[in-house]
């Protein structure tokens, strides 16, 4: 019977499956732990320090016990009193009576489990061996040369739009005629855009008063290049022509622009330790696995991987879900800023290799829970309702609707 492991049990368990469960494969049906000689024969190998207890032949190191103690606030003076130090030493010998009890159970066979093993061990064996202190100022201005095209911010328009789909309902005729009367209604009252566009708009941006937001020539999800190759085509504060793509009819105003901007290496020397890095961690995790393929048997069974029905599990685009901008926020808002000069290592930024515990790591493995299910970070639901008109001026009709 496959043992079912609640995420809560997961992260409690996650310091010591990470690194004691590569130790050993199992318990014994006897409640004797198969695992404990060779933790044992691999905690003599590595530095734990005097061994001050052993439980079933797993040693606890004075190494171990003094980073444990150091969390525990003394309750008198500056010194644990011996009987606090029982205390953490008991925590200690229950970790380990828990992690073998895990193991008979079967939980390190848990993919929860094993990806925290991965993770750890991805962690300290390829990404902790690349520090900061690696990439001198002459790599870093000679990576910063290679991809220099990385560091320039694109012209962007700020687009808001205003879409009028055609369907079982609508004919393309009467489709087009209300997009063309709409229209007229923004040309002869600019500062209606927004409260029409909430009101008749049907694209995902209606509830943000059809604001698309920055977007640069190369586009963005969910958005009809064809939207965008217009807003490049109009000067700042211009309507449209109405114009079709295949959601419908368009009406679109190009409410400001940016231009180019060259980042010198100075400005973005941060980011540029953060890019040369992750590429190296990238370059070292393939390495790593590669070399454990080597001399590994490796069977699949092409014809009943082919028979597996796997059904796409990306949810509908809708905006704030990764967009990058929300409706014409400072430049920058949103992106991953590299590590501060002389930050100490392992102080890489989350979502990348070499993040904190507990944080995403790119393209690698990453615990259960970082990132998780769910809206994404930074990400807000969309409201019910179409925002309410400024000041309860109501929304001027539009013939047709």
């Amino acid at each position: 019977m496959r043992l079912s492991v609640p995420s809560v049990v997961v992260s409690l368990l996650a310091p010591l499956l990470g690194t004691a469960l590569i130790l050993g494969d199992g318990c014994d049906k006897g409640g004797g732990t198969k695992g404990a000689p060779a933790a044992t024969e691999a905690s003599a190998d590595a530095d734990i320090g005097e061994v001050i207890a052993t439980v079933n032949g797993m040693q606890i190191g004075s190494k171990e016990f003094e980073q444990a103690a150091a969390r525990k606030t003394p309750a008198s003076g500056d010194s644990l009193s011996l009987e606090e130090k029982k205390d953490v030493l008991n925590s200690l010998v229950e970790d380990k009576l828990l992690y073998a009890e895990a193991v008979r159970k079967g939980v390190d066979k848990d993919p929860k489990v094993q990806k925290v093993m991965v993770n750890t061990l991805v962690r300290e064996d390829v990404f902790n061996q690349i520090k900061n202190s690696d990439f001198s100022d002459e790599v870093l201005q000679a990576y910063y040369d290679a991809h220099k095209d990385e560091f320039i911010v694109p012209e962007k328009v700020q687009i808001k739009r205003i879409l009028i789909k055609t369907g079982p309902d609508r004919t393309d005729e009467q489709a087009k005629d209300q997009a063309t009367k709409i229209k007229a209604q923004v040309e002869k009252t600019p500062d209606d855009f927004k409260d029409l566009a909430s009101k008749f708009s049907e694209d995902p941006y209606k509830h943000r008063g059809g604001d698309v937001g920055f977007v640069s020539k190369e586009g963005k999800p969910g958005l009809d290049q064809a939207v965008v190759d217009k807003a490049f085509s109009l000067e700042v504060s211009k309507v449209s022509d109405v114009f079709k793509t295949d959601d419908g009819y368009n009406v679109i105003l190009v409410a400001a622009k940016r231009e180019q901007l060259e980042r010198t290496f100075q400005q973005m020397k941060g980011t540029v330790l953060r890019k040369a890095k992750n590429a190296k961690q990238d370059d070292a995790y393939k390495a790593y696995v590669e070399k454990l393929k080597t001399g590994a048997k490796i069977d699949v069974d092409d014809a009943k991987l082919g028979a597996i029905e796997v059904k796409s599990q990306r949810r509908p685009f809708a905006p704030g879900m990764g967009d990058g901008e929300e409706g014409g926020g400072e430049e920058g808002a949103g992106e991953l800023m590299g590590a501060p000069d002389g930050a100490p290592d392992g102080a890489a930024t989350p979502g990348l290799p070499g993040a904190a515990p507990g944080a995403a790591m790119g393209p690698h493995p990453v615990m259960p829970g970082a990132g998780g299910a769910g809206m994404p970070a930074g990400a807000h639901p969309m409201p019910m309702h179409p925002p309410a008109a400024p000041g309860g001026k109501p929304v001027a009709p539009v013939p047709g609707k």
